[in-house]
C-alpha cells in the first residue's frame, strides 16, 4: 500500500535552480565567453573547479574536479577567477523575488532555494503560474535563466528542477508522484552514490519501484538508517517543512581515498585539494565562521579530529588554509596509512539559534554529494 498525507499532498513547493550560476554569470558579464566552454576556478596544478558551462559540461567538466582533469577533458576549456560578492549580489536579487511569493523561503546555497506558496502572497495560488513568474522576473533583473521543480513536496520539487535542465521547468502532481519516482534509477535518489547503487543492483534493486517492492526492514538490513528515508522516497512522501528559519551549524566536506595516504607528501597534497573543494562549499554557501575543524580517519578506521577557534570570522581561504595546514601538522607524521580526510568551518554567524545542522559534504569525484557510502 503506497503510504499518503491528504494535508502533505495539498502542499504546494516549488524548488528553484539557477542553471550553471556562477559560469552564467561570466558569460553574462564578459560577452566574448558567450557561447564558450567556461570553468571558474583556478588552472594551477592543484586548482579545483567550482563550476562549469554548459558547454563545458559537454566535455564531461564537473564542478570539484581537479583542474588539470578538467582541461585534459576539454582543452579548450577558459578558466576564470571567481567573484564570490558579485555571485552573493545576484543571489539576494533573486531571494527578493521569491519573497515577493511567500515568506517561507529555505536557501540551500547561493544558487538554489525552496519556497513553500501554499499560502503564496500574491494570492495566485497556482504553483506552476508562479514559479513561471519567479523564472520570469529572474531573468528581467538578472539576464540569467533558472530552472523550477513543483511538487507537493521538498523531495520531489528537488528531482523535478534538475528533469528539464537548463531553462525548464518540470511539475508532478499528488497522483503523479509515486509513478514518477517508480521509474527513477536509484542513483537519482539523493544520498545513492555508486557503491550504495552497486549494493542495491546486487540487490536487484534498479529503480524506485524496485525500491518500493522492498520492506523498510529489509532496507535497514541492509543500509542501515538510510532506510526510511528510501522507503518514504520510493513512495513519493516527504514530510520535511520548507524551513525559511533554516541556519548552517557547520559547512564543510569530507573525502575517503581508494588508496590509503601513507607518506607525509601524498597527505599533504590531498589536503591542499581539501580546502580547495571545501573553501568553494563555504563561498557557495555565503558562510562565516570562527572554528576549523580537521578529521582523520586512518587505515585501522581509528579517526581523529583537531580543532581551532579564532575571536573573529575566518577572513579568507588563505586564513582557512593556513588553520587546516596548522592542524593537518599536529597528526604528523602518520604512523600509517590515511583513509579519510575532512575539513569544515563550524561555529557560523547566526549558529547558535538554529536548531539543526547541515553539513555540505564532498567526496570523491566518483560519489555523489550525499553519498551514505
Amino acid at each position: 500500500m503506497i503510504e499518503s498525507a491528504p494535508d502533505l499532498l495539498q502542499r504546494k513547493i516549488i524548488h528553484i535552480d539557477m542553471d550553471a550560476f556562477f559560469a552564467s554569470v561570466e558569460q553574462r558579464d564578459d560577452p566574448e565567453l558567450q557561447g564558450k566552454p567556461v570553468a571558474v576556478g583556478g588552472s594551477s596544478k592543484r586548482g579545483v573547479v567550482a563550476a562549469a558551462s554548459y558547454e563545458a559540461r559537454e566535455y564531461g567538466v564537473r564542478s570539484a574536479m581537479p583542474s588539470i582533469t578538467a582541461k585534459r577533458r576539454c582543452p579548450d576549456l577558459i578558466f576564470v577567477k571567481h567573484r564570490f560578492h558579485v555571485y552573493r549580489e545576484v543571489s539576494q536579487q533573486i531571494r527578493a523575488i521569491f519573497r515577493m511569493h511567500s515568506e517561507l523561503v529555505e536557501p540551500l546555497s547561493l544558487d538554489e532555494a525552496f519556497i513553500d506558496v501554499t499560502q503564496d502572497k500574491m494570492g495566485i495560488g497556482n504553483a506552476t503560474r508562479i514559479a513561471e513568474m519567479i523564472r520570469a522576473e529572474i531573468k528581467k533583473q538578472t539576464n540569467l535563466t533558472a530552472s523550477a521543480g513543483v511538487s507537493y513536496n521538498k523531495f520531489l520539487a528537488k528531482i523535478a528542477s534538475d528533469q528539464n535542465k537548463p531553462d525548464g521547468i518540470c511539475v508532478i502532481k499528488p497522483h503523479q508522484g509515486a509513478d514518477f519516482v517508480a521509474q527513477l534509477p536509484v542513483r537519482r535518489f539523493f544520498g545513492v552514490g555508486p557503491k550504495t547503487a552497486e549494493r542495491m543492483a546486487k540487490l536487484d534493486i534498479h529503480n524506485g519501484a524496485d525500491l518500493r517492492a522492498q520492506s523498510e526492514d529489509f532496507l535497514r538490513q541492509h543500509f542501515g538508517k538510510s532506510a526510511g528515508y528510501l522507503f518514504r522516497a520510493s513512495r513519493g512522501v516527504d514530510h520535511r517543512e520548507v524551513r525559511a528559519d533554516r541556519i548552517r551549524k557547520s559547512v564543510g566536506g569530507e573525502r575517503t581515498y581508494g588508496d590509503d595516504l601513507v607518506t607525509d607528501s601524498d597527505l599533504q597534497d590531498a589536503f591542499e585539494n581539501i580546502i580547495d573543494i571545501v573553501w568553494n562549499s563555504i563561498e557557495k554557501s555565503g558562510a562565516r565562521g570562527r572554528t576549523v575543524t580537521l578529521k582523520a580517519k586512518y587505515a585501522d578506521f581509528r579517526q581523529v579530529t583537531r580543532s581551532h577557534s579564532v575571536d573573529h570570522y575566518v577572513a579568507d581561504k588563505n586564513e582557512f588554509a593556513a588553520i587546516g595546514r596548522e592542524l593537518l601538522e599536529q597528526i604528523m607524521p602518520v604512523e600509517n596509512g590515511v583513509r579519510l580526510l575532512g575539513l569544515t568551518l563550524a561555529n557560523l554567524e547566526g549558529a547558535e539559534a538554529a536548531d539543526a545542522r547541515s553539513t555540505a559534504s564532498v567526496h570523491d569525484a566518483n560519489q555523489s554529494t550525499f553519498d551514505f557510502d
